[in-house]
């Protein structure tokens, strides 16, 4: 069976990997020089610096695809357990830690904060852990349910009511924490999922448990993991074709036939798996429908740095917060802007597990990020200016970098490399208790076509767009073996090891 895969993200490598290794011929093509789809690799002072996803988890997921081919994932990735999640800085004071040890990071914050949200913690994290076993089969590792669906394979509609997904996250962290500043930080994973947690359900609460279970740093930077995961497919058989730009699904008696590259070139196929965000597919002819804008997850500016930094010590993940979560919400997805003063995100490449701190004065890679909205296809952004009040913030935090030769993204710019999206970098927003359905699943709006990626189920993020992959690749082959059954509980064996 002949299968084109449109995109070398994360989900078109996986789907390539599991279909090469069943015996399908497999040709991926991909519009950009290299793999990794947003985990992009740009160029700044004449150092490599990572431009998109920064934080590797759910290690199981890459583990059981990689066992499956008859590999180990560390043959091919040198990777080390982060001790420190990351590093929190308020403008107001005060510094927090988080780390993977649970009492560790009970200490930090009774001491922070006080007892009592150190107790709060330890209950929070319990609660986390609880709602991620009760999804992680059902749903993160199995084909996009219903709401009905998801309450058969649960099995406990007393244990998926205690996901809470009729509470919004940041109302839920109002039981486990009286600090603000620590609803504030534990609000932030909503922003995981492009997401305001002022909307998104108290179901994100698993991020945590996720975290904890391991935050995992990789040598060469995510880079790294595209380029094995290449290889990964490529030694399965998969063939690939870079700068191959797609520009039309074919469609012979109403199913999808092959695709059109944009110098006019058609290949066929007896089915196609594209792996791009799904508001692309009416633009290439595939039906569907684009994502509305105002339903649209976060887009964001970035800037990726190589130079020195004084005043603060860095670690691998760092978070620079302001005083009001809520106005930096109101301003994304209301007004349409990017706060006057955004939270603001580094990833300090050269720290941390497989890093080394730089020498005093010597330049560091930094991806540095802040909220934008997703309107790259209506509105200019000032990156200038955005850049100017971003810095301040970490200024009044203590952090001192400097400027020169820094290379920035605006949401314009994710909307050229990502079409049809805005500069959404998540696909649909998660917001309300129906959110978590609202995402295609894996087979697409005609037959023979079938959706990888973070815009698709089970959601955004490294390992999750490699699920999406993967159950893609699992939905297309039990469709071509004519046994349409549910695919459930995907990798789970990894994860049990």
């Amino acid at each position: 069976m002949r299968v084109i895969v449109v995109g070398a993200g994360m989900g078109g490598l996986a789907a390539a990997t599991d279909l090469a290794r069943q015996g399908c011929e497999v040709t991926v093509l991909e519009a950009a020089a290299s793999p990794g789809g947003k985990m992009r690799h740009v160029e700044v002072a004449g150092r490599g610096v990572d431009a998109g996803p920064t934080v590797f988890t759910m290690r199981w997921i890459f583990e059981g695809l990689f066992a499956d081919a008859g590999q180990r994932l560390t043959d091919h990735l040198t990777i080390a357990a982060s001790d420190l999640l990351a590093r929190h800085a308020w403008r107001t004071g005060g510094r927090l830690d988080l780390f993977a040890d649970i009492e560790r990071s009970a200490e930090a914050i009774a001491a922070f904060a006080s007892p009592a949200d150190a107790q709060g913690y330890r209950d929070f994290c319990a609660r986390s852990a609880t709602i991620h076993d009760t999804l992680v089969g059902p749903f993160i590792a199995s084909e996009r349910p219903s709401m009905l669906d998801l309450v058969r394979r649960v099995g406990d509609l007393r244990a998926l009511w205690r996901t809470m997904p009729m509470r919004t996250l940041h109302s839920a962290l109002g039981v486990h924490f009286r600090d603000v500043r620590l609803r504030q930080l534990f609000a932030r994973y909503a922003t995981y999922v492009g997401s305001s947690p002022f909307l998104a359900p108290a179901t994100l609460m698993l991020v945590a448990h996720v975290e904890q279970d391991g935050v995992w740093q990789v040598k060469g930077g995510m880079r790294a993991v595209a380029l094995a995961l290449h290889g990964l497919a490529e030694g399965q058989g998969a063939g690939f074709r870079f700068n191959a730009r797609v520009e039309r699904v074919l469609i012979e008696g109403g199913r999808a036939a092959g695709v059109r590259l944009a110098g006019g070139e058609e290949l066929r196929a007896d089915a196609v798996v594209f792996n791009g965000d799904v508001s692309a597919l009416p633009a290439l002819g595939a039906r569907g429908e684009a994502t509305p804008r105002a339903k649209r997850s976060l887009s964001a500016i970035t800037w990726c740095v190589n130079a020195p930094t004084s005043g603060f010590d860095l670690a691998h993940h760092n978070v620079f917060f302001a005083e009001d979560y809520a106005a930096e919400f109101d301003a994304v997805f209301k007004r349409r802007r990017v706060a006057e003063a955004p939270t603001v995100y580094i990833c300090a490449q050269d720290r941390g597990a497989v890093g080394e701190a730089p020498a005093p004065g010597a330049p560091e890679r930094l991806l540095v990020l802040v909220n934008a909205p997703p309107d790259g296809d209506v509105a200019r952004f000032d990156a200038s200016a955005e850049e100017a009040r971003a810095f301040a913030l970490l200024r009044a935090c203590g952090l001192e970098v400097e400027r020169e030769g820094m290379v920035a993204t605006t949401p314009e710019g994710f909307h050229a490399v990502f079409p049809a999206t805005g500069g959404a970098l998540y696909g649909r927003a998660n917001h309300g208790m129906a959110g978590s359905f609202a995402r295609l699943g894996a087979r697409g709006p005609l037959p023979g076509l079938y959706l990888a990626g973070g815009s698709v189920h089970p959601g955004p993020g490294i390992p999750m767009a490699a699920m999406s992959g993967r159950l893609a690749a699992a939905r297309l082959l039990e469709d071509r073996a004519g046994r349409p059954r549910p695919v459930q509980g995907l990798g789970l064996q990894a994860r049990a090891r």
